[in-house]
Formats: structure tokens, sequence, C-alpha cells
């Protein structure tokens, strides 16, 4: 696992990392997400020995990425899709990254498999698209088969295609054991894709919880309700302890809506057993969930520092 524990780091008098601290576990995907300026990047670099912290400590398996041997067979990662050389084949820029981790030869050609470039190993990195170089920068970060893997924005560039694959191909990865920690901007691929989030925010952590917690956290709870009886349905649910509003957008000229009720204090499936036990009838049911976009918009709103004019 990787284990952060109060980072800190300034670069001059901007302060970049202000006690940042948090675990990734093994068999899980953990989304690492904040505004620009956040300090995802930087805590990476430092997980990774890129960069040095002013003081805490950033461990993988419990050790420092410096003192281990072959460190590609414990921990890949991909910070940058642009770290290559771009005279070189696709198949010779992993070559040359295996042979110095004592690697066989194979693995390249089974990673470049696993990503899908098996078909243009043979061609120069350097007029791949964005997208091809963000496989082949994840096929170097498998050449080992390490436990521990670090992402940062991988989505970039991705075509849908390569986004629907890479989000499931990240999940097999935490299915299979391993520790996967993913820094993006595309709210939407980690709410399918991540277990847990971590929200960071001007160099320290606001959140850091299983992703159905936090949506659930800022989920108002209100069902949806339609029916062509909703003054019944309003009292029978108001006896059983439910707050009842009319929903604002279904209200027409004169008042006059189409019966669509919004519930709280109380679940979809007990709304349709009460309503179903004095027949009433139910023609539309359904439970807003909130999104992973509007819970990190909710934690994030006050510590935005490069915000544009509307």
């Amino acid at each position: 696992m990787i284990e952060v524990t109060e980072l800190r780091k300034s670069f001059g008098a901007a302060v970049a990392l202000d006690g940042m601290t948090f675990s990734v576990r093994p068999g899980q995907v953990t989304g690492f997400v904040g505004p620009n300026g956040a300090g995802k990047s930087t805590t990476m670099r430092i997980i990774l020995d890129l960069d040095a912290a002013d003081s805490g400590t950033a461990l993988i398996g419990g050790s420092r990425y410096r003192t281990l041997r072959n460190p590609l067979t414990q921990v890949g990662s991909l910070l940058d899709a642009g770290a290559l050389q771009p005279s070189r084949t696709a198949r010779n820029h992993l070559l040359w990254l295996a042979r110095s981790q004592q690697l066989p030869a194979s693995r390249v050609d089974a990673v470049l498999d696993q990503v899908g470039l098996a078909s243009v190993a043979g061609r120069r990195a350097g007029g791949f698209s964005l997208g091809m170089r963000q496989r082949l920068g994840i096929a170097a970060a498998l050449l080992g088969d390490p436990g521990v893997l670090m992402f940062d924005e991988p989505f970039n560039g991705m075509d849908p295609d390569g986004i629907i694959w890479l989000r499931g191909f990240l999940r097999a990865l935490a299915r299979a054991g391993r520790a996967v920690l993913v820094s993006s901007h595309l709210m939407s691929e980690l709410e399918d894709g991540a277990d847990h989030v971590i929200v960071a925010g001007r160099g320290r952590v606001i959140a850091d919880s299983p992703v159905a917690d936090l949506l659930a956290s800022v989920s108002d709870g209100r069902v949806s309700l339609r029916t062509p009886a909703p003054a019944q349905a309003a009292e029978v649910l108001r006896q059983a302890g439910a707050g009842i509003q009319l929903a604002e957008q279904q209200a027409g000229v004169g008042g006059k809506t189409d019966g669509t009720l919004l519930v709280t204090n109380i679940s979809a499936e007990q709304i349709v057993v009460l309503l179903s036990r004095h027949a009433i009838a139910v023609t539309g049911l359904t439970a807003p969930r909130a999104t992973l976009e509007q819970a990190y918009l909710k934690l994030t709103q006050d510590l935005v520092d490069y915000r544009g004019s509307r």
C-alpha cells in the first residue's frame, strides 16, 4: 500500500503541501482529485522521490521509493505520457526499461498486448497520438507486474472507446489485489471506476471516503413520486413520517401539477409498499442520485484558486 503522512512542501513562498495525509489500500481503485494547485502532482512526485518533501513521509510497502531494489517490480507509474524518446519504437522504449530492471523481453510483448498496442509496436513513439502515448505509459507501468500503480490524468487524450477500456482495466488491476491511485479531473470516470476517493485542497486532504459514502453525504434523499392521486398519497405518506413537497418544475399555470411530489425521510421501497396498501397508483418513482462532480464541487467551492469570470 501507499502511506502518505503529514507531507509538507513549499516552493519559495508558495505552500504546495500542508500536512497531506492518506493511504491507498490494495484491492481498490483510489481516485485522487482536487482543484488545480491542490498538491496532487507534487504528492505523487514525492511518493516517487522525484521531489523531496520539507517534512513528512511517503512510503510504498513501508519503504521509501529510493530504497527499493528493482522498483518497477513493486510500483509502476505514469505521470507524463510525453516522457519518452520520440525516435524509439514503442517496443524499444519498453525494452530498455525492462533491461534496466532485469526483466525479460517477453514482458514487453505481454504489456503491449494488454494495452492494445501490439499492432503498432514497431512504430516510433513520437508519432503516437496522446491517447496512444497514454497506453504506452500504462504499459511501462505494468512491466514489472507491480503491486502498486500510480497514474496521473491517464484518461487525457483517450477516445470514448479508450476511456471505457481504461475504466474497466483499472478495476481489473484492483480486483487482482493491486493498490491503484488515479489522479483525474474527469469525475464521471472516477465515479464509475473508483472505489475510494481522496479530495485534496490547498495542500491537504479535505475528504477521504468510499465513493458511495461521499455521494450519500451530499444527496438530499428526495424521492420524486408521480401519482394520479397526489393529495391522497401525500396524506398517507405524511402519516408515515415523510416530508412532502410539490415538485416546482412540474407546477403549471394556476398551481396545477401532473401529480409529482418530492418525498423525504422515507425510502422509495417504503413509498411503494405504503401506497399499494391504500390502493393508490404510482405512475413514476425516481430517487435522484448525487454525482461525484456535485460532491466535488460542494467540497471544493471555497478552495479554487484559479477561477475565470462568467
